[in-house]
């Protein structure tokens, strides 16, 4: 069984593109969730991958995640994941014995910058690399799901007229979106 525990953090500077040693373009695609648990497809140029995400406890989950044929991966981002699909390229970028993933988002993301590094255990001292801004961890505004969701979904979803607050104005559609890195 495999663990993940990970970290996530906006980008304050671009200056992290100087030092990424490879990159890759990556498509995620949404099969299923429920109460914090999740089913994803995962495609990249010559493999492709699906995994079974648990629950977290704290920042702790297992991670499930195995080889599969891509073609079959096509097949599901196209048949079974429709519109609950997303597009990146994810820059690796080595720091203080870590290998930190930088992922760009590609429409109807685009703009979002997100840095994320794996640990072996939940309370590990980490060295963070001077391009790193706020850490976004525990913020469910910034977890996939919900970005997707605010930035992605609202496209798909049924019109609805936002109900007005007591003073009469209309709520923001997206708070996260005003954040920097996003």
């Amino acid at each position: 069984m495999a663990l993940e525990i990970e970290r996530k953090f906006l980008i304050a500077d671009e200056t992290w593109r100087r030092h990424a040693v490879r990159s890759e373009r990556i498509v995620d695609g949404l099969l299923a969730t429920s109460k914090g648990r999740k089913v994803r497809v995962r495609l990249y140029a010559d493999r492709a991958t699906l995994a079974v995400k648990t629950r977290k406890k704290g920042r702790v989950r297992f991670e499930f995640e195995y080889a599969i044929p891509v073609i079959d991966a096509r097949h599901m981002l196209r048949a079974e994941c429709g519109r609950s699909t997303l597009a990146k390229t994810r820059h690796y970028v080595p720091h203080g014995g870590k290998t930190w993933e930088v992922d760009e988002y590609e429409a109807p993301l685009a703009g979002i910058l997100l840095a994320e590094v794996e640990l072996t255990e939940a309370d590990q001292a980490l060295s963070l690399p001077s391009w790193i801004g706020r850490e976004v961890t525990d913020d469910p505004a910034f977890s996939k799901t919900r970005l997707f969701t605010e930035r992605a979904g609202r496209r798909f979803a049924p019109k609805r007229r936002p109900v007005a607050d007591a003073r009469g104005s209309r709520p923001r559609q997206n708070a996260a979106a005003g954040r920097q890195g996003v």
